[in-house]
């Protein structure tokens, strides 16, 4: 992409409304805007990391074997009212009434809307398991919306739901889950930590929130160093026992401030205990009966008797990731994104647009880097090179190509890696070569 032909509409100041670093950050970099207390605009480079997050998140979900579908954000309340819902759950939902004065709701959660579809197709055990997702905007009426996509009250969120004939089963469904979770955040240059929870309005005995480490988390986070040290589990056979993988995280201290157990915490060696500030960007719960009891969702078993179907949910903030990336991943010049989710792989800085020597090597290396399939933004704009040099360490692309007639001069470009301030000057098929090879296999 050319950047004199895209919309990227940075700020120079930091908007006053603004107090962590990614709701600073996504507004002066273009990426989002507000319409409304908690609502966006996602603008074009926003997209972008949007998009390439939630393929990450789908291409884990159909490796552990979940089926995705779609279901709509407007909900009858019918079914919330079947399980007890409608009127316990807040002043988070936002209730309507349609023009002929049925009661409806903007879906908060899906449980009891993916409830009644499996009721109405699946009647064998035969049938089961499923796994059923979906990645869909949600909508919470948050009293204090706050911290731009951290805290909003529309959002992108998948949500998967499994259906099991017993608990055991459904255990193993929660595993899945839980592996395909560590997967997933580490493809997204995340180091995810499993902590105990509170199920909240969701329900359940058996839960877990998937905590990132920031500065600026909301919570308090108290565990064991060594879950810092694990590698995700990479590739696994997902219809195996995966208790293993599940088991020996579990056995290590993991809590938030709303489930810390300070003698619990005391137990672990001083020197193995860690204590940050975490921001949860995914949540999984098993709930056995919560939904199915109420709404009749049973199958015949192998017993020819019916039984309740086991349930579990498990959630993963598609859009709240964007903010949750950038609050692990910045410093005081802007974004760095990991290069699985970069809006651009590089960035090609022309440091004297209408220099034809200059604009014949951009061009050059800007078809050779899409050839190469990396996806390239060339500063072609007519601006000083402190403002482009700005520019692109506020966007965080991975690396930065600078090109000018002194060091064509000599046969080389200069390359930046963001993540490292660290500068090279290579002959620019070197500097495509490298840049290339890095990106292979994401």
């Amino acid at each position: 992409m050319r950047l004199s032909r895209y919309f990227l509409p940075v700020l120079k100041e930091t908007p006053s409304e603004a107090t962590i670093a990614s709701h600073q950050y996504m507004l002066r970099a273009g990426m989002i805007k507000q319409n409304s207390a908690g609502i966006y605009s996602w603008l074009p480079l926003g997209l972008k990391v949007l998009r390439k997050i939630e393929n990450v998140v789908r291409e884990e979900q159909n490796k552990a074997g979940a089926v995705e579908m779609l279901m709509p954000t407007i909900q009858s309340a019918d079914l919330w009212k079947e399980t007890g819902r409608y009127d316990a759950y807040g002043p988070e939902m936002l209730r309507i009434t349609d023009r002929g004065d049925r009661e409806m709701l903007y879906g908060p959660t899906n449980e009891d809307m993916i409830t009644d579809i499996f009721r109405s197709y699946v009647k064998s055990y035969k049938d089961l398991p499923q796994l059923l997702y979906h990645i869909q905007w949600k909508f919470r009426d948050e009293r204090r919306p706050r911290f731009g996509v951290m805290r909003g009250r529309e959002f992108l969120m998948k949500d998967t739901y499994s259906f099991d004939i017993s608990e055991e089963e459904a255990r193993r469904s929660y595993y899945k889950m839980f592996v395909a979770y560590l997967n997933t955040f580490e493809r997204l240059g995340l180091k995810a930590i499993p902590v105990k929870a509170d199920p909240g309005p969701i329900g359940g005995d058996l839960t877990h929130e998937f905590v990132i480490l920031a500065e600026t988390g909301e919570s308090e986070v108290f565990c064991h160093k060594a879950l810092l040290e694990m590698d995700a589990p990479g590739v696994v056979d997902f219809e195996s026992d995966l208790s293993g993988h599940v088991d020996k995280r579990r056995a290590l201290y993991a809590a938030t401030d709303e489930t810390h157990d300070e003698a619990e915490f005391a137990k672990i060696p001083e020197a193995d205990r860690m204590t940050a500030r975490g921001i949860e960007v995914g949540h999984i719960f098993y709930f056995g009966d919560k939904y199915s009891k109420p709404m009749g969702a049973k199958v015949m078993g192998p017993d020819n008797k019916e039984h309740l179907a086991m349930m579990g949910s498990y959630g993963v903030g598609v859009s709240r990731l964007v903010g949750g990336i950038i609050e692990a991943s910045h410093d005081e010049d802007g974004i760095i994104w990991p290069k699985s989710v970069a809006p651009f792989g590089a960035g090609i800085v022309n440091l004297k647009t209408g220099n034809a020597e200059a604009d014949a090597a951009c061009e050059n290396l800007y078809e050779q880097l899409i050839a190469a399939g990396v996806d390239p933004l060339y500063d072609d704009r007519d601006d000083r090179g402190g403002v482009k040099f700005g520019r692109m360490d506020l966007i965080g692309l991975p690396y930065q190509i600078t090109v000018g007639p002194r060091g064509l001069k000599n046969g080389v470009v200069e390359v930046k890696d963001r993540s490292t301030g660290e500068k090279q000057e290579l002959a620019p098929d070197t500097a495509i070569a490298m840049i290339s090879d890095a990106f292979k296999g994401l």
